[in-house]
């Protein structure tokens, strides 16, 4: 990894402004140390958006991200284990995707992906990231139930990190599991910049061999010219204007009501190819199953065709750890000749079943027990609805013989994948049965024409609440009124499906083209929590809104 810098972030100015502070995290120049979650509670915290300016009135009594209902929930967690401390660098730099294809992108040192981060639960995570970026940038830890002021979200839980600056996030990490972070600022997820977050439990239930961490991914950043800002912004000319030319400016920081923390990038080289999907379909997400047709899709960081591989030997008992970084695109996995016994989904145990392949949606993530078979297999992630050649390839090898291809297509793949919706959660997993005290319909709006995604048809601006007590069961209804699916995420904590106390319990979950699903969660992490589409240009075009808590 390289060195970090020596300028360090401080905490910035502060404005006390109740229910919508924020932190800061940008340098002043002055090379002083980093501050982490535990100095702001002592310190202060900011009211501002990420350009210094206060947010939007709202109505008082919320939870502050560094008050002390915050503090006090942290506290509760009583992380007693291992502090595990990391440095990670963002910076500009190229990355080898294989097969002679090398692009200039962001990153988490120089790989891709990013440092695997490994902690134990029950203990801390002390991790300082330094932005060598020429934007401001953030870092959110995509599943955890942790604090609320180091979720980084900019313009409602903390301040930018800003270029040359770094920051501490510190929390308690208290549940097992298999997460992963990236930044909550404009589209940098769909560069470079993702890394798994593995919550290694000290009192492991399965038995198992080998451990294998996958990453799935849609690439485009350094193809041609093409950045996600500039395919942003093609996008936002609508449908009715038909697919750019890419040769566009990307919008202006700030320029439209999705934007939370990053100044826009340059524009694309000249002639940089149009990147709108037309003509998509698949039989499990419907006619519109993404917005961006990807010129690769990546296993571990490799297009399919110069893939990764993992070894192991025959008869081992595999655990795959399957992560979805895309930033458009739901992927359909298999393992040639095996069959796939799913243990957990989003980090939460599920009552063990069995499958041929698993459909994931941006977000999600699965852990699933294979026998390893002896020879060469091909692990292969269709790009789901996006056209019979795209899809991603990693390789289990055990033995002796020849490597699948990029075209290998392992009859796995032909039956109808399996969604969390097939399963029920383990019992200890399991939300217990109880009446919701609060229910909050969500409806999703927008579409392609004018690419206007939302909730309710109001973009998502900082001072938006939807008002829940600490203690509540909530009930959280999306009604998908689109033509498109979204994967629906909430920070901070985790919900069952169907509305069942049985259901399987999630972070991350697919809402179908004209369908509803209901979930329902626990009140118990007080804080500001976004939920959000998690197709990166859907929330970043507005699709995104915040949970309050109430004082």
């Amino acid at each position: 990894m390289r060195s970090l810098p020596t300028r360090r972030a401080v905490l910035g100015a502060t404005a006390a402004l109740a229910g919508s502070g924020l932190l800061a995290a940008c340098s002043d120049g002055s090379g002083g140390s980093g501050t982490s979650g535990t100095d702001h509670a002592a310190m202060g915290h900011g009211s501002m958006n990420h350009d210094g300016s206060s947010p939007a009135a709202t109505p008082g009594g919320y939870v502050d991200p560094a008050g002390p209902e915050v503090q006090a929930a942290e506290a509760a967690r009583k992380a007693t284990g291992p502090v595990s401390e990391v440095r990670l660098t963002a910076t500009a730099t190229p990355l080898d995707l294989g097969g002679g294809l090398t692009v200039r992108s962001w990153a988490y040192g120089d790989k891709l992906p990013g440092q695997e981060v490994r902690v134990t639960a029950g203990g801390t995570l002390a991790l300082t990231l330094a932005n060598n970026l020429p934007q401001a940038t953030s870092l959110h830890w995509h599943g955890l139930a942790l604090r609320n002021d180091m979720d980084g979200v900019p313009g409602l839980t903390q301040r930018d990190i800003a270029p040359g600056a770094s920051f501490t996030y510190r929390f308690a990490v208290p549940h097992p599991g298999t997460y992963w972070f990236h930044p909550h600022s404009g589209v940098q997820q769909d560069r470079g910049l993702y890394a798994p977050l593995i919550v290694e439990d000290p009192k492991e239930p399965l038995s198992y061999d080998r451990e294998w961490v996958v990453v799935l991914d849609d690439w485009l950043d350094g193809v041609d010219g093409s950045t996600p800002d500039a395919v942003l912004a093609e996008l936002r000319k609508g449908m009715d204007a038909g697919p750019g030319n890419g040769t566009g400016s990307a919008p202006a920081a700030g320029g439209h009501a999705g934007h939370h923390g990053a100044a826009a990038s340059p524009a694309p080289a000249a002639g940089a190819p149009a990147r709108m999907l037309m003509g998509g379909e698949s039989d499990v997400l419907g006619k519109d199953p993404g917005d961006i047709a990807y010129p690769h899709y990546l296993v571990n960081g490799r297009t399919a065709q110069d893939p990764s591989v993992f070894t192991a030997k025959p008869g081992d008992r595999i655990r795959l750890r399957i992560v979805n970084a895309g930033g458009d695109t739901a992927f359909r996995i298999a393992l040639g000749g095996h069959e796939l016994t799913v243990t957990h989904t989003d980090g939460y145990p599920v009552e063990q079943a069995k499958a041929a392949s698993l459909l994931l949606g941006m977000g999600e993530r699965y852990d699933v027990l294979v026998t390893a078979q002896d020879g060469v297999f091909p692990l292969t992630a269709l790009a789901e609805g996006k056209g019979a050649s795209a899809s991603a390839l990693a390789l289990l090898r055990t033995g002796q013989g020849t490597a699948p291809t990029a075209e290998t297509r392992p009859a796995e793949l032909s039956g109808r994948p399996l969604t969390a919706a097939g399963l029920r959660a383990a019992p200890s997993a399991a939300l217990a049965p109880r009446t919701p005290d609060r229910t909050i319909g969500l409806k999703l709006t927008g579409g392609m024409a004018k690419y206007d995604w939302a909730f309710d048809g109001k973009p998502y601006t900082p001072d938006q609440r939807h008002p829940v007590k600490a203690g509540e069961r909530v009930r959280l209804v999306f009604d998908n009124s689109t033509t498109m699916f979204h994967p629906l995420h909430l920070h901070g904590h985790t919900f069952a499906l169907a509305g069942d106390a049985g259901g399987a319990r999630k972070d991350t979950a697919l809402v179908l083209p004209g369908e509803k699903l209901t979930v329902d969660f626990d009140a118990d992490n007080p804080g500001l929590w976004m939920t959000h589409c998690h197709n990166v240009y859907h929330s970043e075009a507005g699709m995104m809104t915040v949970l309050g808590y109430l004082r």
